[in-house]
């Protein structure tokens, strides 16, 4: 597929199944509520329960959460979700009733093209709420498959979650 093509759907409010360097992920522009509310639905999960994003940079979570430069340096890009304060607890609240935000920027090529679309994205990962992650197509739930706009295969992932790194450092276990 062609990257603007990608970007274009992207921004329009597309559901995507894609790869990440840990799971397969269900995603959607984030500025998008009503995608955002149709990935909670397709997962079945508590509408109050938090998603996290994929960062469009790191520039764009010191601009809008509270972060250590070294912290986001340290974990990002790479297999963790960062836990960090919103400066606005209103921002993306539809996202995350909490005054916190995961955030991950994961070490993969998909990734690269995600942040084109210069938007925060819905990362979760692509299973029914409370059933095990995905790290193949195989693994993912048909009643999923069907109700997404897009695909992107990348073979078989690692199978493990990212690990939760809180705003001081602090790995959270999983």
């Amino acid at each position: 597929m062609k990257e603007n093509k990608l970007v274009k759907q992207i921004k329009s409010g597309a559901i995507f199944i894609y790869p990440t360097d840990t799971v397969y992920g269900l995603g959607c522009n984030a500025l998008n509520k009503k995608a955002v509310e149709k990935i909670k639905q397709i997962k079945g999960r508590d509408k109050n329960k938090p998603l996290s994003i994929i960062a469009p940079s790191k520039s764009w979570i010191l601009k809008n959460l509270i972060a250590k430069k070294s912290i986001v340096n340290k974990y990002l890009p790479g297999k963790y979700t960062l836990i960090l304060k919103k400066k606005n607890p209103n921002y993306l609240s539809y996202v995350s009733k909490t005054n916190t935000l995961g955030i991950r920027i994961p070490k993969h090529k998909f990734t690269k093209l995600i942040q084109k679309a210069g938007v925060p994205f819905i990362t979760t990962s692509v299973n029914l709420s409370g059933e095990k992650s995905a790290s193949s197509l195989k693994d993912i739930n048909k009643n999923i498959i069907k109700k997404v706009d897009m695909i992107i295969n990348s073979g078989i992932l690692s199978g493990k979650p990212s690990t939760i790194i809180l705003e001081n450092g602090q790995t959270l276990k999983r």
